[in-house]
């Protein structure tokens, strides 16, 4: 089974809240997950970011592929410099 980390939209309208997910790849966007692994909001200044550090290099190790968007979180939050060393 491919998996992927990828960014599932919740929030109101124009107000968008992202989980951070790790699902199978042939899931939809916002539809069946494995697993919450965090969030983004992009509407707060600054913007609020969590990840579960220790599940997202576990998931990243196994072979799960980061989306462009969630790939660019974990270089900001200094995931993927952990998961070289």
């Amino acid at each position: 089974m491919a998996t992927r980390i990828r960014l599932r939209r919740m929030g109101a309208k124009k107000a968008p809240f992202y989980r951070l997910v790790v699902a199978d790849s042939r899931a939809p966007r916002d539809g069946r997950f494995i697993e919450e692994i965090g969030y983004y909001d992009p509407t707060k200044k600054p913007t609020v970011i969590n990840i579960n550090e220790e599940r997202a290099l576990y998931w990243l190790k196994t072979g799960a592929q980061p989306s462009e968007t969630v790939r660019s979180l974990f270089n900001k939050t200094g995931i993927l410099a952990k998961l070289s060393e």
